[in-house]
């Protein structure tokens, strides 16, 4: 029997996946697993039971990840699973900066007594004029699952689509419209683009990338809108560039100080992802992720471990071992086996950055001793006997 807990709540559709084998529990100290969407788990005491946390959403900047990986935590995350609601985000954003939409909706409230105000909209509407994003030029930087639904969608609607991402993946690249100008350099997009959208995650490589220096780069009035993470802009030099007319708007999912009222600011407050749809993916796809790491040991999405798939288990066990991702560690877990006279049938080992994960499927059940002996082993992080 396994248990779990949710720091915020979570889909039924979500919950419902999990098996007869599952209980639901209100403490952390008493779970195995946790799902979690914007709850801060940073000054949290983290049990010694605790297996895996699942992130119901693609950014983790809640989730202490480090301290998780130093305790042999694995922690999920579920890319995709809300790339189309944040993908309707952007291209509602973008058709919110290119007319004044808005100011033509608070016109019309604030003059809901004139009984003449069909006529007098006439006179006013061109108050509120703007243009179309059909054949403008929109730079998308970051080709992730989010990226490239935007991307492909904006070639549908006109608009000629420049897509930097120096990382793509296979996956990405083989989803990605034909359409769409596969740029090397991202000054390109900073200097060619009428609207560019931003789908990075935030890394210290990452932070403020939209800074000064960018935004000179970029045409006058261009439009920039970003559904990623506030911390990838320097807001404050947007706010300058808005002042001096350089940039057109600012549309940004993410609420703060810093912009919330600035003139040419269009904010919302973190809607990206707000739609029953996205919140049953993402619920489904961390329910599949703890299941999977559970039951099979496979890890699939983990942002602070690698990713290690052996599918399910035919043989008479397996274990899976968190360490670090140091030389000859492999060496002294084949060595406890072999003296223990356990066959390694099958075996994977993957890295990523500073942690590793060894899983395998041994010939005979693995003994409390062969586990307490794999403990002592440096760098071991957490010894798991999946079956």
């Amino acid at each position: 029997m396994f248990q779990y807990t949710c720091l915020n709540p979570i889909a039924g559709v979500g919950l419902d996946l999990f098996s007869k084998d599952y209980k639901k529990v209100e403490d952390l100290k008493d779970a195995q697993a946790a799902l979690v969407r914007s709850a801060s788990m940073h000054d949290l005491d983290l049990p010694d039971t605790l297996l895996a946390v699942a992130r119901a959403g693609a950014g983790v900047n809640n989730i202490p990840l480090d301290e998780c990986a130093q305790n042999g935590i694995v922690v999920f995350n579920t890319p995709g699973a809300n790339a189309n609601g944040v993908k309707e985000m952007v291209f509602a954003g973008m058709l919110l900066a290119s007319r004044d939409i808005i100011g033509g909706v608070e016109w019309t409230t604030a003059n809901k007594d004139d009984e003449n105000i069909a006529k007098t909209a006439e006179k006013q509407k061109k108050n509120f004029a703007g243009c179309e994003i059909s054949g403008k030029k929109l730079g998308v930087i970051g080709l992730g699952a989010i990226g490239v639904l935007v991307a492909n969608a904006a070639t549908h609607m006109g608009m000629e689509v420049y897509g930097y991402d120096p990382y793509i993946s296979v996956n990405a690249a083989w989803n990605l419209s034909r359409n769409v100008k596969h740029i090397s350099n991202v000054e390109e997009i900073y200097k060619e683009c009428d609207y560019i959208t931003i789908h990075v995650p935030l890394l210290d490589s990452t932070k403020e990338m939209v800074n000064e220096e960018a935004i000179n780069m970029m045409k006058d009035g261009v439009v920039l809108l970003n559904f990623a993470r506030d911390l990838l802009v320097d807001e404050k030099a947007v706010l300058a560039a808005i002042e001096a007319g350089k940039v057109k708007k600012y549309v940004s999912d993410f609420a703060n100080p810093t912009t919330a009222g600035q003139k040419g600011v269009i904010l919302t407050p973190h809607l990206g992802a707000s739609t029953e749809e996205s919140e049953d993916n993402c619920a489904m796809m961390a329910v599949r992720e703890i299941r999977d790491y559970l039951e099979n040991g496979n890890i699939v999405h983990s942002v602070n471990y690698p990713d290690c798939n052996m599918g399910g288990c035919d043989k008479a066990g397996r274990v899976g071992i968190l360490h670090k991702n140091s030389k000859g560690t492999i060496a002294k877990f084949t060595t406890v086996f072999g003296n223990a006279d356990i066959n390694i049938e099958d075996m994977t080992n993957k890295s990523k950055g500073d942690y590793a994960y060894t899983l395998l499927d041994v010939g005979t059940p693995v003994t409390e001793s062969v586990v307490k002996e794999l403990e002592t082993i440096p760098g071991v992080t957490r010894v798991r006997v999946v079956k």
